[in-house]
């Protein structure tokens, strides 16, 4: 069905969405970091990646930054997934091409995989 990356530093959200969006059908990689995260981009082509910003190593918004630089990465959608909930943040994330923001605390899980699905399909 598609390829997910989860770029996530809390191992408990990182496997809570990988669950939920491997009972759906779809392929889930992992990264905890930042720098891993953007290499496995490059390793997996993803068809979706779902980003968090406050990472070790290098911050989401920094690693969305090399991904729409990147001619083979550019086109992947982005969706943020965070606890920043400042309009700052939002508008840089969307500024650099994140196609959504969501706030954490703010979305259940089957919110989460629904936008994916949808995202997906297109």
């Amino acid at each position: 069905m598609g390829k997910i990356l989860i770029i996530e530093d809390d191992p408990f959200l990182l496997k809570l969405y990988k669950e939920i969006l491997s009972d759906t059908g779809l392929e889930v990689e992992e990264a905890l970091d930042g720098e891993t995260g953007l290499r496995k981009v490059k390793d997996s082509k993803p068809d979706l990646i779902l980003l968090d910003i406050m990472l070790p190593k290098m911050n989401g918004l920094d690693v969305l930054e090399k991904l729409k630089e990147g001619q083979s990465t550019r086109e992947i959608p982005v969706v943020i997934i965070t606890n920043l909930a400042s309009e700052e943040d939002k508008k840089r994330a969307m500024d650099l091409g994140a196609i959504s923001y969501m706030i954490k605390t703010e979305y259940e899980p089957d919110q989460v995989v629904a936008l994916v699905k949808e995202i997906i399909k297109r």
